[in-house]
C-alpha cells in the first residue's frame, strides 16, 4: 500500500472547525471566518466534511450549514493535516494510518488530549482499517510523489522532543513501512519564519509541493536580506541529486508581519478534484505565484482565499485540510 498524491483523485476532504486558536491576539471568530472561506472554496469541487466539538455544532450550522458534512468529536484544535490520519491505499482497500501526536513536539501553549486519538477515530470513520504508528509525526510533515519519494525534514521527525528516542534509521523505517515510499529525502529545515511561538519547527508542507512524480514546487525567496534566501538552492540541489526536476516558486519578499518573521508560501495549497485552492496575501507576488502554479497544475480551476489569519496562527490551507483518497474512478455518467 502507498500514499497517492494529493493530486489523484478524492472521495472528499476533512477539515476542522477551530475549537480555540492557541493565540490570544486573533478571535476565535475571525479563525472561523478563515476556515470557512477555505470549506467553502473546497466544497465547489468535492465534499468537505468538518470535525467539530459539540459545543461549536451551533456556531459551525450557522455559518456552513449545506457546505459541509459535521462530524461531531471532541478536539483540540483544528490543524486536522497534522492531528487527523494519514490514508494509505492499494487497489482495493484504504487504510488510516494513525500517528503518535505530541502537539508538535510538546509545545508548552499546545494541548492535545483530544486530538492524540483524532487520527483513530477519523481513520476508523472513513478507513478501512487504521494502523497506529507509534512515530510521532504530522500530515504537514511529510510530502510524497506517490512513487517512491518522500521528502521530510531533519529538525521535525528528528526532533528529540517528538522522537528523541528513536535513529534517524528508525524514523526512515518507520516512514517507508507506513507511507509505501522507497527513497526519503531529507531537507535540513523549513522556513525560518515556522520556528516562532506557534509554529511548527519546519513543517515541509510550506517548502516542498510535489505535483508529479519527481516533479516538485519548491519555495524560492528572493528577497537576500530574508533568512530564507540561501533555501531554495540547498533545497533544490538535494532534490535534484534524487533525480526530481526542481520549478522554483517565488514567495513573498516581506522579511515580517506585525513584527514575526514572514514565512507566507504558496507552496501551501491544496489540490482538489479539478481546482487548486491557493492561499494568497494581498502582496505584489500573488499574480506571478498565480501563474506558476496554473502552469503546474493544467486544467484546474485555480481558486484563492486570503491565507493571511491562517498564517498569523501558524499555517496555511493545506495545513487545515485532509484529502480522502479515492480507491478507483467512479463510472462515467451516462
Amino acid at each position: 500500500m502507498t500514499m497517492p498524491p494529493e493530486w489523484a483523485p478524492h472521495v472528499g476532504t476533512l477539515m476542522g472547525f477551530p475549537h480555540t486558536t492557541y493565540d490570544g491576539d486573533v478571535p476565535l471568530f475571525v479563525a472561523r471566518q478563515a476556515w470557512g472561506n477555505v470549506a467553502r472554496a473546497i466544497a465547489a469541487f468535492e465534499p468537505v466534511t468538518m470535525a467539530v466539538h459539540q459545543e461549536d455544532l451551533g456556531e459551525l450550522h450557522g455559518q456552513l450549514s449545506g457546505v459541509v458534512a459535521p462530524f461531531v468529536v471532541d478536539l483540540d484544535d483544528a490543524w486536522l493535516r497534522d492531528s487527523g490520519p494519514t490514508f494509505v491505499a492499494d487497489a482495493e482497500k484504504r487504510v488510516a494510518v494513525d500517528w503518535t501526536f505530541n502537539g508538535w513536539g510538546n509545545q508548552h501553549w499546545a494541548t492535545w488530549q483530544h486530538d492524540a486519538a483524532l487520527g483513530g477515530v477519523l481513520g476508523a470513520a472513513f478507513g478501512d482499517v487504521v494502523r497506529p504508528s507509534a512515530l510521532v509525526n504530522e500530515g504537514g510533515g511529510i510530502e510524497v510523489d506517490g512513487a517512491g519519494l518522500l521528502v521530510v525534514t531533519e529538525t521535525v521527525q528528528l526532533d528529540p522532543h517528538r522522537n528523541g528516542a528513536w535513529s534517524k534509521t528508525a524514523v526512515e523505517t518507520e516512514l517507508m513501512a507506513q507511507l509505501g515510499v522507497d527513497t526519503p529525502i531529507w531537507i535540513p529545515r523549513g522556513l525560518a519564519g515556522d520556528y516562532g511561538e506557534f509554529a511548527t519547527r519546519g513543517h515541509v508542507d510550506l517548502v516542498v509541493k510535489f505535483i508529479a512524480p519527481s516533479v516538485a514546487l519548491v519555495h524560492r525567496q528572493t528577497n537576500p536580506d530574508h533568512p530564507d534566501a540561501s533555501l531554495f538552492s540547498e533545497v533544490a540541489s538535494l532534490l535534484s541529486a534524487r533525480g526530481v526536476d526542481v520549478i522554483p516558486l517565488d514567495g513573498p519578499t516581506r522579511v515580517d508581519v506585525d513584527g514575526a518573521l514572514c514565512d507566507w508560501s504558496y507552496v501551501n495549497c491544496y489540490p482538489t478534484n479539478g481546482g487548486l485552492i491557493v492561499g494568497t496575501f494581498d502582496d505584489p507576488a500573488d499574480d506571478g505565484a498565480i501563474a506558476t502554479l496554473s502552469e503546474a497544475f493544467p486544467g484546474r480551476t485555480i481558486s484563492t482565499v486570503d491565507a493571511r489569519v491562517l498564517f498569523s496562527l501558524g499555517g496555511g490551507v493545506h495545513c487545515i485540510t485532509q484529502q480522502i483518497p479515492l480507491l478507483e474512478e467512479p463510472p462515467c455518467a451516462p
